[in-house]
């Protein structure tokens, strides 16, 4: 399991918003939604095409892939529609007077 990796101050990411952090090649994107911060990797289940570049709906929690549609539950990763069938990793949030942390912890 690898060290945790610092994405930012938690004043620089407000409820609604993400971001992408990076854990060696792994590339992670991280949520605020109502004020508690989730991660998954930022890669679609469907087609290996980056969420980030998709729209993260607040309202619902979920973020779409911009390439076919599908998209994701942010608290969990699993997949809410077609294309996708299968879930997109979900990682852990560490918080503290520094600011939020992830990491890829799968082996």
């Amino acid at each position: 399991m690898g060290d945790w990796v610092f994405v930012c101050a938690t004043s620089q990411l407000l409820p609604g918003e993400m971001t992408t952090a990076w854990d060696g090649d792994t590339a992670i994107a991280v949520f605020n939604h109502d004020g508690a911060f989730y991660a998954l990797e930022d890669r679609c289940s469907h087609e290996d095409f980056e969420l980030s570049a998709g729209a993260f709906d607040p309202a619902t929690g979920s973020i779409e892939c911009v390439l076919h549609g599908a998209r994701f539950d942010v608290h969990d990763g699993r997949a809410l529609c077609a294309p996708a069938y299968e879930p997109v990793a979900k990682f852990p949030v560490r918080v503290d007077d520094a600011g939020i942390w992830t990491r890829d912890d799968r082996d």
